[in-house]
């Protein structure tokens, strides 16, 4: 029987720092026979190979963030500007990554000017009329992204822990839409990537508010009837509602073009042995 096609989007650099964290308890970091740290590349390839393992893709791309500034950060001079350094034993295996995946099958992707997540919703958009896409990430903005052929697949704490999100679940959890989770991030902000959104309005007022107007657009025009303190804090923070809408939201039409018979997913048990011993991995082998 033909396998159906299907793609998983990978988040590459929410599974590299996810990694990295996992096994960087107490500071005790693996190294290869050259001294360079690798538990970020041990837990990258472990969530990869894992999620491929459950999800069974016949396609995998691998999409990364870039150094360089984005157009979100020309919109916003703060735009994760709280963000510090990585830890100096992360910064060696950015550069070992890339090839990494790319040595499993994965195909990469990156464009200076966007970030992975705008890959990913140009990538889902892309495909989503021809096969089922999911998305593996620990980052929540993904969720706008969700629909019939287009599921995000959200990592929680520890290995093999995944929380799939469709319609359903979604709503279930919110009670909202996919497209209404730019609405929220617009009205409560988004500490990671620090834009604040409405001053003094949080998750629960945000929820509230999206429950029942639907929209910023329905919110705004019924405004007056919200309460004098809900419609203080939107009239004072009217502009920065507008733009952290723009910051909350994932583009879905990036300037960029993948063949998709370069992401075909076959690696075979004895390439995935060759590449984790290559670079020093083989503690992996009894975990897949």
């Amino acid at each position: 029987m033909k396998q159906e096609k299907s793609l998983l989007l990978v988040d590459g650099m929410s599974l590299l720092f996810r990694g990295f964290y996992a096994t960087a308890v107490h500071n005790n970091f693996m190294r290869n026979s050259e001294g360079v740290p690798t538990n970020a590349l041990f837990g990258f390839t472990r969530y990869m190979l894992d999620a491929i393992s459950i999800y069974q893709p016949t396609h995998v791309i691998c999409c990364w963030d870039t150094p360089h500034p984005t157009f979100r950060h020309k919109l916003y001079q703060g735009y994760k500007a709280n963000r510090g350094a990585p830890p100096e034993e992360l910064i060696p295996q950015f550069s070992l990554v890339q090839p990494l995946a790319e040595s499993f099958g994965a195909l990469n992707i990156e464009k200076v000017g966007f970030e992975a997540d705008d890959l990913i919703g140009t990538l889902a958009t892309m495909f989503r009329s021809e096969m089922n896409v999911k998305i593996l990430t620990s980052d929540q903005d993904s969720l706008q992204l969700v629909d019939d052929n287009v599921h995000s697949i959200i990592m929680k704490r520890g290995f093999s822990n995944y929380k799939p999100y469709t319609i359903a679940t979604l709503f279930d959890e919110f009670g909202l839409s996919p497209k209404q989770i730019i609405d929220l991030k617009a009205l409560m902000g988004d500490a990671s990537d620090n834009y604040p959104g409405v001053k003094g309005i949080g998750e629960k007022t945000a929820l509230k508010l999206l429950n029942e107007y639907e929209s910023i657009e329905n919110i705004l025009e019924n405004i007056d009837t919200l309460s004098k303190g809900i419609q203080t804090k939107m009239k004072q923070d009217i502009d920065m509602l507008h733009l952290s809408r723009k910051l909350a939201t994932i583009v879905c039409d990036a300037p960029i073009s993948v063949e998709l018979n370069q992401a075909r997913w076959l690696a075979t048990n004895d390439q995935v042995f060759e590449t984790i011993t290559k670079h020093n991995l083989s503690s992996i082998v009894k975990l897949v």
